[in-house]
């Protein structure tokens, strides 16, 4: 019987789940994000635009920039997200957290929009949105046989 390997610790988004978050939508498994509104409740949505942008960084295209997720940021910036995948071929339950600002910039603007899927591009055709850039603190769950337990 193999052993299975020592659980992830440092907080670096590996290639594959990197992948798996870039193509979740794709791939009919929705990223679903958390925030806390301006009026203290729980807020939940499913993002087809979650993506991968460092090694320990998610971008989010939100489509309306003024109220929800963006008008929360001011007051918490914490955000987390939930993906999960149990197929025939994978298993992965992920809880990622991190603080989340807007980059504005022209770079970041046509990197966010260039890489969501089509569908969510036909969505903002006028790229009237903003890329929310998360910045991670704490990636844990499973994905494959991998225990996660990243840290910053």
């Amino acid at each position: 019987m193999t052993q299975p390997p020592p659980p992830l610790t440092e907080l670096k988004l590996p290639p594959a789940l990197k992948e798996a978050i870039d193509t979740a939508f794709a791939r009919f498994r929705p990223i679903c994000v958390g925030y806390v509104s301006n009026d203290g409740r729980p807020e939940l949505s499913f993002r087809g635009s979650t993506q991968s942008f460092s090694d320990t960084q998610l971008a989010v295209w939100v489509r309306k920039p003024t109220g929800g997720i963006i008008g929360a940021l001011a007051k918490s910036p914490s955000i987390s997200l939930l993906y999960g995948d149990v197929s025939p071929t994978s298993r992965a339950f992920i809880t990622l957290r991190g603080r989340g600002h807007v980059d504005n910039s022209e770079a970041t603007r046509r990197t966010v929009y260039a890489r969501m899927h089509e569908r969510e591009r036909a969505r903002d055709p006028e790229q009237n949105g903003v890329p929310l850039i998360i910045d991670l603190d704490s990636v844990d769950g499973i994905f494959g046989e991998q225990v996660l337990q990243m840290r910053r």
